[in-house]
């Protein structure tokens, strides 16, 4: 089997098998939260509207009760009553007024909270009946008695507790609408004495579970008495409502024969789930076919360039290369093996021309050798000969010039180290000056602002004259576009500045950045026996310093045409000997 079909298996399995796994858990596991938060939902709703209920009739409740108990004033409810239970009418129509004005003041804050009380009254033993409608603008019908009555009759036998007349429209009420009723026999708590039956007629809204019912299509909420049912939201319910897929609820309220009925309709409930379920094996599929694609492009992509490095390498003869490959800039174990192997072959490259270049060089070096065959003694005692005959001759120009000839000959040619001080340094760009001097009438002026402490301190040789000679011959032009070159320097961070300056022509911006890019060009062995123009220039320079002190160190130039040029070297403050 080919390492890209292992790849592709291996990548197949650590994608897909984690995501079968994470589908399975994640679908049980969502079914569970959905369970778990439906049955929330409900407990949640079933106790919001219990609570909504008993609070109702806690408020019916506390009604009822205000006319069964006595406040001991002379204006209580109960107090009023008593004038209205003998069988002879020993009151007047004042006395009627007046207890309905009294019976409106008492009611009035208890059911100023209680929107939907449509009205209180009270049917007394006289016939005489008291109270208001406070909602639609209802009243009890003139003339009517509640003796024979079947509500009138079934709240007598309960005897003090409260009957609840279900949902239609009561007869002897005017206005009236649909409404439930709530009847309870009035009582005197001391003398057990019957003071009439109270009743209290609300709008079927006094069991209204909206508020509290989030999921109106979904749950089926009901307060029943027996059979008859006082509150129900079957119209809001969705057309495919199952009682059968139900969780079902049956609680009792505070009034025992009241009881409260839900069911919350699963089908409603998971229908959104269902959707969910098929949007997460939509997922897994997509993930699936998305990762196999991905394996393969990663098979691929992975195998491809060592395919490629196993043949580059198994080549005979031809280029070895891959310097042109995309993969050296790679930063993993496949750049790595890039790299190295076009180290290795750069390494054998270069070990085969090193090896060629050095013979090529040793004989280039055996040939310089010969040119310097002229014995140095010879030259100094001609010199000397030459500065002896002009100081007879009393001709001290001639005197001067071969002096500092010799001088300069001897400087350059010294070989007992590479460093020298930056007096003996300065003392070579004098003998150079000075020849120049005589040759061209001193039109020329040689400033050294170098401070005196700075000439202890050791530099490269031959490093200072030929930036002079440049600045002279390039420069000032003989003496022809300028007359004046100055040395500075100073010591900074442990860095020596040396800086040449001339105001003569200066260079154009081309003829600067041709200079500067030269400066950067790696020096380089050219052909046998021959003689670089740059050999004695500039770039020898700047090249010395860098392979003497490392990269970092060497020549800078700035220039300005018309205005002149200055070159700086910079090399490192040398401590403790050379």
């Amino acid at each position: 089997m080919s390492l890209r079909k292992k790849f592709f298996l291996i990548f197949m399995l650590i994608s897909n098998l984690p995501i079968l796994i994470m589908t399975i858990y994640t679908y049980n596991r969502y079914t569970y939260l959905i369970n778990r938060q439906t049955t929330q939902v409900a407990d949640s709703i079933v106790e919001n509207a219990l609570s909504t209920a008993n609070t109702t009739l806690s408020n019916i409740k506390h009604i009822s009760e205000l006319f069964n108990f006595d406040a001991g004033s002379k204006e209580s409810i109960v107090s009023e009553l008593h004038k209205y239970t003998g069988s002879k009418r020993d009151y007047t129509t004042y006395d009627v007024f007046n207890t309905n004005n009294n019976l409106k003041l008492i009611c009035q804050n208890l059911i100023f909270n209680s929107s939907y009380i449509n009205g209180i009254f009270v049917f007394t033993p006289s016939g005489e009946i008291l109270g208001y409608g406070y909602g639609g603008n209802i009243d009890i019908r003139y003339g009517y008695n509640p003796v024979n009555a079947k509500w009138y009759k079934q709240t007598l036998k309960l005897e003090g507790k409260t009957y609840i007349d279900g949902i239609r429209s009561k007869e002897y009420i005017i206005n009236s609408k649909p409404s439930i009723s709530f009847s309870s026999a009035i009582y005197d708590v001391y003398t057990k004495e019957f003071l009439g039956v109270l009743l209290i007629d609300c709008s079927p809204k006094v069991f209204d579970l909206s508020t509290v019912n989030t999921l109106p299509d979904t749950a089926l909420l009901s307060i029943e008495q027996g059979n008859q049912i006082l509150y129900s939201n079957i119209d809001t319910l969705a057309k495919d409502f199952s009682y059968k897929n139900s969780i079902k609820y049956n609680k009792k309220l505070d009034w025992n024969n009241l009881s409260f009925v839900a069911a919350f309709n699963t089908v409603g409930l998971y229908r959104e789930f269902n959707s969910t379920r098929l949007t997460l094996f939509a997922i897994s599929i997509v993930c699936a076919l998305v990762f196999i694609i991905i394996s393969i492009f990663l098979s691929t992509s992975l195998t491809k360039p060592i395919i490629h490095l196993s043949k580059k390498m198994s080549v005979r003869g031809g280029d070895h290369t891959v310097d042109k490959e995309p993969y050296l800039n790679r930063t993993d174990e496949i750049g790595i093996l890039y790299n190295e192997y076009q180290r290795m072959i750069e390494e054998l490259n270069l070990y085969i021309k090193n090896e060629l270049e050095n013979k090529l060089i040793t004989l280039d070096s055996q040939m310089k050798s010969l040119e310097a065959q002229i014995n140095s003694h010879f030259l100094y005692n001609t010199l000397e000969s030459i500065n002896s005959i002009a100081e007879i001759e009393e001709v001290e120009s001639i005197s001067t010039m071969s002096l500092a000839l010799g001088d300069m000959f001897r400087y350059s040619i010294k070989t007992t180290s590479e460093l020298v001080t930056i007096a003996d340094e300065l003392k070579h760009v004098k003998d150079y000056s000075s020849i120049q001097q005589i040759r061209f009438d001193n039109r020329f002026e040689l400033r050294l602002l170098i401070p005196p402490e700075m000439y202890s301190l050791k530099i490269l040789k031959l490093v200072l004259q030929p930036i002079v000679e440049n600045a002279f011959y390039h420069g000032l032009k003989y003496c022809s576009a300028g007359s004046l070159i100055i040395l500075n320097g100073y010591v900074k961070q442990d860095m020596i500045y040396l800086s040449v300056f001339d105001n003569g022509t200066g260079m154009t911006p081309e003829r600067l950045e041709e200079l500067n890019k030269s400066l950067l060009e790696k020096a380089h062995f050219t052909e046998l026996g021959h003689r670089n123009k740059q050999s004695i220039g500039l770039k020898n320079i700047h090249t010395r310093i860098q392979l003497y002190y490392g990269e970092g160190y060497g020549m800078q130039i700035q220039s300005q045409q018309n205005y002149g040029t200055t070159i700086t070297l910079k090399v490192p403050l040398l401590k403790g000997g050379d």
